[in-house]
């Protein structure tokens, strides 16, 4: 089983990528962790480490292609990343979770201890400059969900019955 998670920073991505491989044992391939990793090794925060990505397209590339390799390579795995449900071409369930920038801005503020506002405002850059990326790099409109098997509202929901909504949708594919 490849399941492809995709969603706007704050969304609950990795959320429910975490509650699948502790409920189904599958591997987890993220490229949000690789990004925050580079960003760190960088010594830079993640908008300014996105535009020297804007710059240097050997950053984005190199992320998505080493995703992409192994997410298509192996079975039982969960590919986590913006870009996920377009680059896994033999995915077998492609998500996409969503919720409101007010509802991400105040997650990622309590997660990287930032005010809301700040938050909002680097939520928003981030997302315009990625969506500048991909559509530069790969022609890929990311606000286009029809690649998607199933598009989740993470503010209607919790990531328990996100779950539940997942796994009935894995069961039906067994």
């Amino acid at each position: 089983m490849r399941i492809t998670i995709s969603g706007p920073p704050g969304s609950g991505t990795t959320s429910l990528a975490k509650y699948l491989v502790g409920k189904y044992g599958y591997t987890l391939i993220s490229a949000g962790e690789v990004f925050r990793t580079l960003a760190a090794e960088h010594d830079m925060d993640l908008a300014a480490f996105g535009a020297l990505a804007e710059q240097d397209d050997s950053v984005d590339r190199m992320i998505d292609a080493r995703q992409k390799e192994i997410g298509e390579a192996r079975d039982n795995i969960i590919i986590e990343g913006r870009l996920a449900g377009h680059m896994i071409d033999n995915a077998d369930i492609r998500i996409w979770i969503m919720a409101s920038v007010e509802c991400r801005s105040i997650r990622i503020s309590d997660r990287e201890g930032l005010d809301a506002r700040t938050a909002a405002l680097l939520t928003i850059e981030r997302e315009d400059c990625e969506a500048g990326r991909y559509r530069n790099y790969y022609g890929i409109d990311i606000s286009d969900l029809s690649v998607y098997d199933l598009v989740i509202n993470s503010e209607v929901w919790g990531i328990d019955e996100i779950g539940s909504i997942v796994d009935a949708a894995i069961a039906g594919i067994r």
